[in-house]
């Protein structure tokens, strides 16, 4: 007997993993949480039905969603991350030994629990001294804070459940006051490819664009989120990811990834047209 896990992608659309075995499955106060052992992607991280992290894969995502900003301002020392109970993001930020503090908002300490004991490669971070954990909501968590960050990472789940309201004006807004004036806000975007979730790419763009002076969004192949075609976007106050890139600081530090490097850097920002489309249509 074979067990497969599938998720739906869009309405025509399922991407599935054959499973060697569920080795945990629980309902939080917010979400469903299920561990699956995997042939193909090892250790998968699965919230309310919809794949968040494999261990195959999840370095691709992390790394992505860290290393862009930090290797255009230096001088970013404190971070606040949004979300990211796996602990992914957390490892990134650890290995810059020039950061001083990172706040971590998650709403569900399970997913942190859970993901420390069957996903210990990923949560491996949250120890380091300079983390400090709370576990609340996000968005009312931001909404007091004033010029005081230097990066926001927004590591959501998708734009529904606990992570509805991160995709908010109000949201993007509160995370502008929140940062320095050299702040940088990164975000995962959501894939370009179905109309679903292209549509919460527009809509996203829009808020973020009608916010901050700089935004851009950028690229990144990662084979199990839907289409495999996934976006992150890049806000500043000032601060030009590709103009602003410290190419020769960044490689002096001598930091090893496995997918980002300052080449792919310049080029990640570079996009196919019709996403350069998508992100132009206020009405899509």
């Amino acid at each position: 007997m074979q067990l497969w896990f599938t998720e739906m992608h869009c309405e025509g659309a399922k991407f599935s993993i054959k499973v060697k075995k569920c080795v945990y499955g629980g309902e939080s106060p917010f979400q469903r949480i299920d561990i699956l052992d995997t042939e193909a992607f090892g250790v998968v991280l699965v919230l309310d039905g919809i794949v968040m992290l494999t261990e195959r894969d999840e370095f691709i995502y992390h790394e992505m969603i860290v290393h862009p900003a930090m290797a255009v301002n230096p001088e970013i020392k404190n971070v606040l991350v949004i979300g990211a109970g796996d602990g992914g993001t957390i490892r990134e930020l650890a290995r810059y030994g020039s950061i001083e503090r990172i706040d971590m908002v998650e709403i569900d300490r399970e997913v942190v629990e859970v993901c420390k004991k069957y996903l210990p490669k990923t949560a491996c971070a949250f120890d380091d001294k300079r983390v400090n954990l709370y576990f609340e909501d996000g968005l009312k968590f931001v909404r007091g804070k004033k010029n005081e960050y230097d990066l926001i990472v927004v590591d959501s789940t998708d734009a529904f459940g606990p992570g509805e309201g991160l995709f908010t004006r109000e949201f993007y807004g509160n995370c502008y006051n929140a940062l320095k004036e050299n702040g940088i806000m990164v975000n995962q975007h959501e894939s370009p490819f179905y109309p679903e979730d292209a549509k919460l790419v527009s809509n996203a763009h829009f808020h973020i664009s009608s916010l901050f002076p700089v935004s851009r969004v950028y690229q990144a192949h990662i084979p199990t989120y839907p289409s495999g075609h996934w976006l992150f976007g890049f806000a500043s106050k000032g601060i030009d990811p590709v103009e602003d890139l410290k190419e020769d600081y960044w490689n002096s530090l001598g930091i090893e990834t496995r997918y980002y490097n300052t080449r792919l850097h310049k080029g990640c920002f570079a996009l196919p047209t019709y996403v350069e489309e998508l992100l132009k249509d206020e009405d899509y």
